[in-house]
């Protein structure tokens, strides 16, 4: 951060920080606690039933963007949307500390509804910000560098989930979530004197829905088709709670197709960009956000977890790894694909080596009845945050190179070569499935490192140029709208990321799984390739 940017800047990238080191430390162990035991504290689910509820949460958290947007737009203005969001988010931490499911659903509840009204106006207010005649070419690295302030807070606050849950339990390590967001919300009102002045509702124009009109003919459709499916007997997609999102999101979908045939004509082709970009963007997020459920899954099971010699006594000092004893005991039971064996498929009495020890090397085993320290499953979500930081100056730097030298790579390139590479990292993951002899050994850790590495490099060059184009080229009295919009792209991928999540068991060999994805990605990027030259005239002609 230096001059060339508005001190705002500052402020928001610490409030954004520390917004997300509560989401992210959340998230981070959302599904270990889905899946882990009632006796170890943990909700008892199966994976597929988790994978669903993780995917339906993170889809409903990034679709509510658009409500909190539209209210922004019209009404509330950004500053009291962040306030109220980050409240709502705070709440909602602390509710998942409380045991039990009594407080548990409404508690996402409220972190749904608060990251719709923080999320997409805190990136509307940065924009604004860069709007200003004297910054408005630093707009793509400051969007890098806001981008930089999110995976700060997301590789830090996995130290403190590992800490909490070790020596206190899960409910603390949500609670410091909750301490967290309210840290940062902190942190925005101290800075509101930065960024007051472009806290302005713009007037609705005349091919603008009217508010009453978009509650009756968007919302209430959605909620009630979504309601619909949600308790029609079977279902289409695979779960009730999936087939609810998806018709539900049908009316707001079409909601924004309106905005583009309404618009005048001014504003039909730069809309009809953002909304093509938006479309590509699906797939992107549907293989990013499995970071929390396949890969998760693969980091707890799959691979050596197992701390160095050296450091073990200190870890366990600082309650940052987790205890494994290799005996025999009477434990949970898992069976060949590492899926708990429930109640009523066990025998009265189970005795069984702890699951990390199934698919260890018999050679490189401890000894009967030895310790072993493992790191927590939960610090391999810091890898990518932590690759964010590390590359955020090398791309910002490699893009300032090439423009001294009067190569400008459009914002739209920058988003097509991103989905390339992260379709790479699949291939990763799957040579680490060969490698490991499908899972019949444990992998080295380096192949989770070198996936996320080479899927870092694709989302800095897709996420932040994604919204810093929104800020571009839309409207700008429907900008939090828009970037809503671009939240909706993001829900409904990760919908679909969770989707995919629940088809990894039934892989019996699971390169295929990431073969899969690997298409999916490629497919994307083709398809973003062939729109280039359309989407950079339309930059051309409206930057």
């Amino acid at each position: 951060m230096n001059a060339k940017h508005p001190k705002g800047l500052y402020y928001l990238f610490f409030s954004e920080l520390w917004e997300r080191f509560g989401y992210y430390l959340m998230i981070g162990i959302f599904q270990l606690y889905l899946t882990e035991t009632t006796e170890k504290g943990g909700m008892g689910m199966d994976r597929k039933e988790a994978a669903d509820i993780y995917g339906t949460f993170i889809a409903l958290v990034f679709l509510t963007p658009f409500l909190g947007g539209l209210l922004a737009d019209r009404i509330m203005g950004y500053k009291n949307a962040i306030l109220i969001g980050g409240v709502l988010m705070g709440l909602g931490y602390l509710g998942l500390a409380i045991p039990g499911t009594a407080f548990f659903y409404p508690s996402l509840g409220l972190i749904i509804f608060g990251n719709g009204f923080f999320k997409p106006n805190i990136s509307t207010l940065l924009g604004n910000l860069y709007n200003e005649p004297i910054y408005k070419d630093q707009k793509d690295s400051g969007f890098n560098i806001f981008y930089m302030g999110i995976n700060i807070g997301a590789c830090i606050c996995t130290l403190f989930a590992a800490y909490m849950r070790n020596r206190y339990g899960w409910g603390y390590a949500f609670a410091t979530a909750g301490v967290g967001m309210f840290i940062g919300i902190t942190t925005f009102m101290i800075g509101l004197r930065h960024y007051r002045h472009v806290d302005i509702i713009k007037p609705v124009q005349p091919e603008d829905m009217p508010l009453a009109k978009i509650m009756v003919q968007v919302f209430l459709p959605a909620l009630v088709v979504g309601a619909g499916a949600w308790f029609f007997p079977g279902n289409i997609f695979g779960s009730d709670s999936t087939d609810a999102f998806i018709f539900a999101t049908i009316p707001i979908i079409m909601f924004y197709i309106g905005l583009y045939l309404r618009a005048s004509f001014a504003d039909k082709r730069p809309l009809a960009a953002l909304l093509s970009i938006m479309a590509v963007s699906v797939i992107f997020w549907a293989v990013f956000k499995q970071n929390g459920t396949a890969l998760t899954t693969w980091a707890q099971f799959y691979t050596n977890r197992e701390m160095p010699t050296v450091i073990q006594p200190k870890a366990n000092e600082l309650y940052l790894a987790e205890k494994m004893i290799n005996k025999m005991d009477s434990v949970i039971a898992y069976n060949e694909k590492f899926q708990v064996i429930k109640e009523h498929d066990k025998p009265k009495k189970i005795f069984a080596k702890p699951v990390y020890f199934k698919n260890i090397d018999p050679q490189k085993s401890p000894p009967e009845g030895e310790t072993t320290y493992l790191f927590n499953t939960e610090l391999f979500q810091s890898i990518n945050p932590f690759w964010v930081i590390v590359l955020t100056p090398v791309v910002v730097g490699f893009f300032a190179f090439l423009k001294k030298r009067n190569i400008n790579v459009s914002t739209a390139t920058k988003i097509a070569v991103g989905l390339l590479i992260s379709s790479l990292s699949t291939l990763v993951m799957a040579a680490a499935v060969y490698v490991s002899s499908n899972g019949a050994v444990k992998a080295s850790p380096a192949w989770l490192i070198a996936c996320y590495g080479v899927i870092t490099v694709g989302e800095l060059f897709l996420s932040p140029m994604g919204l810093s184009l929104v800020s571009k080229l839309s409207p700008k009295r429907i900008t939090a709208v828009m970037m809503g919009g671009w939240f909706l792209a993001t829900s409904l991928g990760n919908k679909l990321s969770g989707i995919l999540a629940t088809l990894w068991d039934g892989y019996e060999n699971k390169a295929n799984f990431f073969f899969v994805n690997c298409t999916l990605l490629g497919l994307a990027a083709i398809g973003m390739f062939a729109m280039l030259k359309w989407l950079n005239r339309i930059l051309k002609e409206h930057l």
